[in-house]
């Protein structure tokens, strides 16, 4: 898929789970770096998806939100029958711990969502399929050692086998059927619009109440961070630019334990240390992870652009200016919006 220039009539991109937190994002870069683009958000607006992330947007002549489900084929099949020249496909249920307490609904969107993607894609010819994954497929790594797009898949969480599961379908169509797909992996991504069970805006709304900051285990477990926007950039290169049946890691150059990361946060806002409560571990928590992003950036001239002094900041300081919108989420008051605007979810 050639990368689209300003003079271009643009491209048409289906993005699902457009309304979460990386899939917003996305949305939001693309319409700025693509404005001839048009850009279809599916979203069955499940817990996670906030149509808040996406209000600036949402009048835009060139986007279109539709509610639905990816596993859904008729309704998948409709959008592709109007043309559509490439799919990011982000809609996950992405948390782990819901996946360690119920994993049925994770196989269900992660990978029969996928595989109904990837055969509606095949049958409307879809020029471009980008499966977004993560690291955790790779499992768990030591003290030293980087993953790579080589390194065997080893899935220790429900969540991670149904992410691995959704890769390995995505290749057997490469290689059966012979759709134009790439795949990404990418390490744990930070910034605006994420949702406040993750570790980082979990952090900084409780601070931000002055209520306790569950950490688990003895904290030290290592995260290689990405700002979100760069992950976009990565995501837009690949999108245009990746080879066909190609994995692409990405990662941010930033490995830092939660435990560093929580302090941070606490400086940065004032707060005192003695807001960390350890809490019991988390079922087999991976240890650390590390991306080996040589490929990205050897091949298709990416690298992340934000430190995470950078970005830590910057989040911080958007959660802090943007207050109502995790409250909301926080208070379940969003859901409730959701049910008296579309109905049972």
């Amino acid at each position: 898929m050639a990368e689209g220039t300003g003079t271009d009539k643009g491209k048409t991109i289906l993005v699902t789970g457009g309304c979460g937190f990386i899939g917003s994002n996305f949305i939001h870069y693309m319409l700025a770096r693509y404005p001839q683009y048009r850009i279809i958000n599916l979203d069955i607006l499940s817990y996670c998806g906030n149509l808040d992330n996406l209000c600036e947007v949402a009048d835009r002549p060139t986007v279109t939100f539709v509610k639905g489900d990816i596993a859904d084929r008729e309704t998948v099949r409709r959008i592709l029958g109007k043309g559509v020249d490439a799919i990011v496909n982000f809609a996950a249920e992405s948390h782990v711990d819901r996946s360690i307490e119920d994993p049925n609904l994770f196989l269900r969107t992660n990978v029969l969502g996928t595989q109904v993607l990837l055969d509606e894609a095949r049958e409307a010819a879809v020029s471009r399929f980008v499966q977004i994954s993560t690291d955790e497929v790779y499992g768990s790594l030591g003290a030293s050692g980087v993953f790579t797009e080589d390194t065997p898949l080893k899935p220790n969480s429900p969540y991670a086998a149904s992410k691995a599961a959704a890769d390995l379908m995505v290749r057997a169509y490469i290689e059966t059927y012979g759709i134009d797909a790439v795949i990404t992996r990418c390490s744990n991504n930070y910034g605006r619009y994420q949702f406040p069970e993750k570790l980082i805006p979990l952090m900084i709304s409780n601070a931000l109440e002055d209520r306790e900051l569950p950490v688990y285990g003895d904290g030290l477990n290592v995260r290689d961070w990405i700002y979100v926007e760069d992950h976009c950039q990565a995501i837009d290169a690949i999108l245009h630019r990746g080879v066909k049946g190609e994995i692409y890691n990405i990662g941010g150059a930033s490995e830092r334990t939660n435990l560093d990361v929580v302090k941070a946060i606490l400086h940065t806002l004032g707060k005192p240390e003695t807001l960390i409560r350890f809490v019991k571990d988390r079922l087999g928590h991976d240890r650390r992870y590390a991306m080996d992003f040589s490929k990205l950036k050897n091949e298709l001239g990416w690298e992340p652009n934000v430190t995470f002094e950078q970005g830590i900041q910057q989040t911080i300081a958007w959660y802090v200016e943007h207050r109502p919108w995790w409250e909301r989420i926080k208070s379940g008051e969003y859901l409730e919006y959701y049910e008296r605007m579309y109905g049972n979810r």
